[in-house]
């Protein structure tokens, strides 16, 4: 697989014949709701390579709406992160979808354990899980929360404004909020049970401001008409209150059981309520190297302040790699580890692609470009052809094994460390052939890798793009896979930028069935391919 980056194929899972696959990154960010996708935009923009891990499960899933974030007031909290996990990836950060098991330090680094067997090493970790709520064991209580039963009068109280509502008081905690619901409407019942200790002063208040509150009194029961709607609550004494909704403060735990090999432990919430994990003002936890963000930290954050905490961490973490890095005097690279550690096994990825093979024959020998070349099947195969080959690759050991085999063959082969999204990485305008096969080559906003490519083309000269067919990776059996073929550009990217220039003609662009005796030919039945010259 060609990549600025390689010439593997991280797309597919590993079977059971294959070992699990490692995956290396600087940051491992572990949930991906507001929180940890601000966290990892905001490293990604500090060029940091980043993975979320989102199991699917945020706070707010049965809300419909969420309220108070300026600029989003009433967005569908599926649609927010769609945007977010798109604006993440534009800065070629990866979002999984994946359950980690457990995560343990090797090291100065750690490693993130996923349900898929495979794992991620990263030098930092952002715990953004967050929170379970625990409701009161109220019969039919379940099926009407995030509706009609609410929690946070800041979240969903206007929405209930001026309706018969309930509040069900299940910690004296929960007498704090009573003076915002009486101001959202007037109709307000208030359930304390048996045993919440609540002050006869307050009560005493609550009740001369017009609020009905009842003391001892446990909820049963909560009723709903044949449409669904919630209609009252019956009481264990046997009368019932007429309701439209319901508030409820729950008690919540945090998801910290995959950090339990860390050391990693949740202290009780003032509230006493439940429990979070306790953190600086940079985020940073106990454990050395472990940021948490979100709910996770403070239980009364919205969306908004969840988001805002996410991204202030993110950028404390950059700050503490940037720190980090300059004692070594090193611009380290996630994406240079990952791809380093994918060589640091047997050859894999050795033979040319066959699509490259069928598109190359017929065209007369020149200078040749390879990106992302990998261990240097195309690269080798050009040689053999009489091209003039240069292969590049962000993977030093690619690199290596490709001076190595060339040296075996009495093949002249240039080999240069490159990056196709650095700065001018490839000379401009210098080859008559440029090929990029199933390249990795992570997204930027403003696609700096598709230009960097493009501008090595001569005049007259050829671009070959080969990629995997995008629909059949986005296919459900591919979910679980540890890599986001989304952060990365592709095929659309290059044949949207030709086709808004007068300089190129597009002379294939098709899908077909992956040639035979490719290392992934099982996972992926077809290619897409896409040729072009540039006419000046």
């Amino acid at each position: 697989m060609n990549n600025p980056h390689q010439h593997t194929d991280p797309h597919h899972h590993a079977d059971a014949a294959t070992p699990a696959l490692v995956r290396h990154c600087d940051v491992a960010v572990i949930g991906g709701s507001a929180a940890g996708l601000a966290a990892a935009l905001q490293l990604g923009r500090q060029r940091r390579a980043v993975i979320v891990v989102d199991s699917g499960e945020p706070r707010n899933a049965p809300v419909a709406h969420m309220h108070s974030f300026l600029g989003r007031d009433g967005t569908d909290p599926v649609e927010l992160l769609a945007t977010g996990r798109a604006e993440v990836r534009s800065y070629g950060g990866e979002v999984l979808s994946g359950r980690v098991l457990q995560t343990q330090r090797d090291g100065e680094r750690f490693v993130v354990d996923l349900a898929t067997g495979d794992s991620i090493v990263a030098r930092r970790i952002v715990v953004a899980t967050g929170l379970v709520d625990e409701l009161p064991d109220v019969e039919g209580l379940t099926e009407h929360w995030g509706g009609a039963v609410i929690h946070c009068p800041f979240c969903h109280g206007y929405e209930v404004r001026d309706q018969r509502l309930v509040q069900l008081v299940t910690h004296p905690m929960g007498m704090h909020v009573v003076p915002l619901l009486r101001q959202l409407t007037d109709r307000l019942t208030v359930l304390v049970p048996d045993g919440v200790g609540i002050d006869q002063d307050e009560i005493d208040t609550l009740t001369a401001a017009g609020v009905d509150v009842r003391v001892n009194t446990t909820a049963q029961r909560v009723l709903a008409d044949s449409d669904g709607r919630l209609t009252g609550v019956d009481l264990a004494d046997g009368s019932r209150v007429e309701a439209d909704a319901m508030l409820v403060g729950p008690r919540f735990r945090p998801r910290t059981e995959p950090f339990a090999g860390l050391g990693l432990s949740a202290a009780s919430h003032p509230s006493g309520l439940g429990d979070v994990i306790e953190v600086d003002v940079t985020g940073a936890t106990a454990v050395d190297g472990v940021f948490a963000a979100g709910s996770i930290t403070d239980p009364g954050q919205q969306v908004l302040p969840a988001a805002a905490h996410g991204s202030r961490v993110g950028g404390a973490v950059a700050v503490s790699l940037a720190a980090e890095d300059v004692q070594t005097a090193a611009r380290s690279s996630g994406s240079v580890a990952d791809w380093d550690h994918r060589y640091s096994g047997d050859p894999v990825w050795s033979n040319p692609n066959g699509s490259l093979v069928a598109e190359v024959t017929d065209l007369a020998p020149g200078r040749a470009l390879d990106v992302g070349a990998g261990e240097g099947g195309d690269a080798l195969w050009l040689a053999e052809q009489g091209w003039e080959v240069t292969a590049t690759d962000i993977s030093s050991r690619a690199l290596h094994r490709i001076q190595a085999e060339a040296g075996r063959r009495d093949l002249q082969v240039a080999c240069q460390l490159a990056d196709a999204n650095a700065l001018e990485p490839f000379l401009r305008s210098g080859f008559d052939l440029v090929t990029a096969a199933y390249a990795s080559i992570p997204r930027t906003p403003d696609l700096r890798g598709v230009h960097n490519v493009l501008g090595a083309v001569a005049p007259g000269g050829t671009l070959l793009v080969l990629s995997h067919d995008l629909d059949a990776m986005r296919d459900p059996q591919h979910q679980h896979r540890p890599f986001d073929p989304e952060a990365y550009l592709h095929i659309n990217d290059f044949r949207a930028v030709l086709a808004g220039t007068s300089t190129w003609t597009i002379e294939v662009d098709e899908k077909r069935p992956r040639p035979a005796g490719s290392a992934s030919a099982a996972h992926h039945a077809d290619d897409r391919v896409l040729r072009a010259r540039r006419t000046s």
